[in-house]
């Protein structure tokens, strides 16, 4: 009877997801159907040494037959629950968390049918001013752009959104994306960015295998791998359902990881969940190339306009760049060196003068022109491979996307 009335609890939590707001709040330990009644409704505020876990510490250590465990934290505490997505934001105590629930439903409408509350943007900070931080070519903290920052001379740099408005959610997972909600002339919006800086996967060893040991695995920046691809799909699911949010999202990606291990660990399945979310999306949405931004390949299409374009429109600006492949590398594929020495042929007088010579010439003279030929050829190159890229690049810049109208 108590296992058949957690099923319906259980039910009637994943249903409520999809049918209004949902947010726990887990200020004690949460054991068993407690800890899957959080994930089932999906958005959750912990508190520190407030674990979720299936068993408890005791019992496992009863069944592997020896003491491997020493506290309920080890297997469900925020150190396991951040990183892995479960969690989206961890308080000290329950003064701030109750000041975090207060935070997020500040951005939630008073029921399913209406829309976030907006909030008269300050005197000081209307709605059409300036970003005064500009994205350099550089990594960087996308977060300086989304809230602004202070400069190397201290004086305060504004970001995109509201001044102090940008809240972050889900930060310890899937790291290489960052997704919150802000406001922007006082309109609540759900907000996904990526992270240009290189970061690093920790997966701790298990205590019940001896033979584990930590990993730690680097993850490269503006690259959606299998852990940030699923954050971004949750974050889509999270903002349509009951939260009524608007998204922009801040394309500034490379592509997807492509790797053994990325293929293993399932990159194209959380990848096809964000076209899924689009698709679902009931509400607008703004892909936007930020500036010194680029957006390639695979990561353009899962979230371009044709997705959804009833709610979706992309813009970009005149500093970013988009395309399957970046200039070298389209090159690489359509203007190789063979290519470029035959141009060289078409445009350079001297190789055209090598060429009549070597056409007269025989036996060791027209070996050493034809020396002569191969040098000025590989002096050349350089050159030529560099004049490939920019007119690539040309492709590539936010005059041909708008001709192709794939940009607003």
């Amino acid at each position: 009877e108590n296992l058949q009335g957690s099923g319906l609890i259980a039910g009637e939590t994943s249903r409520a997801y999809m049918e209004t707001f949902t947010l726990s709040y887990i200020t004690g330990r949460s054991v068993g159907i407690g800890a899957y009644l959080n994930r089932l409704g999906q958005r959750n505020i912990q508190m520190v040494s407030s674990p979720m876990i299936l068993t408890g510490y005791s019992a496992l250590n009863k069944l592997l037959g020896k003491n491997v465990y020493s506290s309920q934290d080890q297997l469900g505490g925020p150190q396991i629950m951040v990183p892995n997505g479960v969690t989206h934001q961890v308080v000290r105590d329950d003064r701030e968390g109750m000041a975090a629930i207060l935070d997020w439903l500040s951005f939630v409408p008073k029921d399913v049918r209406s829309l976030p509350p907006m909030h008269q943007p300050s005197v000081g900070d209307p709605w059409d001013r300036d970003v005064e931080y500009i994205p350099s070519k550089q990594p960087y903290d996308p977060r300086d752009f989304l809230r602004g920052c202070i400069s190397s001379d201290g004086s305060q740099l504004r970001g995109f959104f509201d001044t102090g408005s940008f809240i972050e959610y889900l930060e310890g997972w899937g790291q290489t994306v960052v997704i919150g909600r802000a406001r922007l002339g006082g309109i609540p919006m759900g907000v996904i960015a990526v992270e240009t800086r290189s970061v690093e996967r920790f997966i701790p060893a298990d205590p019940a295998n001896p033979e584990s040991c930590e990993v730690v695995e680097p993850q490269a920046g503006q690259v959606w791998f299998p852990d940030s691809a699923f954050k971004t799909a949750q974050a889509l699911r999270d903002f349509n359902h009951a939260e009524n949010l608007p998204v922009i999202v801040f394309a500034n990606w490379r592509g997807f990881s492509g790797g053994t291990r990325d293929m293993y660990s399932a990159i194209l399945k959380y990848g096809a969940q964000i076209v899924d979310a689009l698709v679902e999306y009931e509400h607008p949405i703004f892909i936007y190339i930020p500036p010194n931004g680029e957006l390639r390949g695979g990561a353009w299409v899962v979230i371009d306009p044709q997705i959804n374009p009833d709610k979706m429109e992309m813009y970009a600006d005149p500093e970013s760049r988009g395309g399957i492949l970046e200039p070298p590398g389209i090159v690489e594929v359509k203007y190789r060196a063979a290519q470029q020495i035959e141009a060289m042929h078409r445009h350079d007088q001297r190789i055209q003068e090598f060429d009549a010579k070597i056409a007269e010439a025989e036996g060791a003279d027209k070996k050493s022109l034809e020396q002569e030929l191969k040098a000025r050829e590989r002096n050349l190159l350089p050159l030529y491979t560099s004049v490939a890229v920019s007119f690539a690049d040309l492709h590539d810049r936010t005059g041909r996307m708008k001709a192709k109208g794939v940009i607003r």
